[in-house]
């Protein structure tokens, strides 16, 4: 069966929203979870998420409720962090890997973390059994590919196209999955566009599809109560779900 991961900005609208959300997402098929890190320069997202960053960051959102909130989450969902470096940087790459293994966190997601940078985590990563998450772009080539993705785990994010989140843009990928199968064994899951009318064709031909802005524009809707933006969350993901596995 296809998977789901569903991203959420946590601490927006509050941090009991989260705790809910994730919950109820679970309830409704989800299989896997990204609290998203508010960042006030959200480079790889577009408008949705980038204004539910910046409302979480008004609201005083801090790192450490992130922990709280992520003790209480993960043993009830497989859950990852999504954010930028800059706050890794900030509070110490080493320090969040210790602390996402205390929290039950399966891995991390950093897209503004080039690959060679990157190297001089891994090891601490593989050691606290901590997966950082590698993204594979529709430019990138086989030999690249291949080097990206020589330790990849838990899955490989395939970006659907080059640009934001939400965009919607369409790219041929046959080329880049066929590169991607080739060299390991990962499941891929394609993220970027996704949502209910085009999570079948985007599910194809990988393992799973990563949801965002769908999700986050129902959370942004202040005429919904938060009951209401739960229910059409886990309806949304029900949709997807049964999408991509029909």
């Amino acid at each position: 069966m296809k998977k789901l991961v569903a991203y959420i900005t946590t601490g927006y609208p509050d941090l009991d929203f989260t705790e809910d959300a994730a919950l109820a997402l679970k309830e409704a098929g989800v299989d896997s979870l990204e609290l998203g890190i508010p960042f006030s320069d959200p480079v790889a997202d577009g408008p949705i998420i980038e204004e539910a960053n910046l409302k979480s960051l008004e609201n005083g959102f801090k790192i450490d409720q992130l922990l709280e909130l992520s003790a209480k989450i993960a043993p009830e969902i497989d859950t990852l962090w999504m954010g930028y470096f800059n706050p890794f940087y900030k509070r110490g790459v080493d320090t969040f890997i210790s602390e996402a293994k205390k929290t039950g966190v399966s891995g991390m997601i950093i897209p503004d973390l080039p690959y060679e940078e990157s190297l001089i985590y891994k090891d601490n990563f593989i050691q606290n059994q901590i997966a950082l998450i590698d993204f594979v772009a529709p430019t990138d080539t086989l030999s690249r590919i291949q080097t990206i993705l020589k330790n990849s785990q838990k899955f490989v994010y395939l970006v659907a196209y080059a640009g934001i989140t939400g965009s919607g843009k369409e790219e041929n990928l046959s080329r880049v999955i066929s590169d991607i199968r080739s060299t390991t064994n990962t499941d891929i899951y394609i993220g970027f566009g996704v949502n209910a009318k085009t999570a079948k064709a985007k599910a194809k031909d990988v393992d799973g599809v990563i949801v965002g802005s769908a999700f986050v524009s129902i959370m942004l809707n202040d005429e919904l109560s938060f009951d209401e933006k739960i229910s059409h969350m886990q309806e949304l993901a029900k949709i997807i779900k049964e999408e991509i596995n029909s």
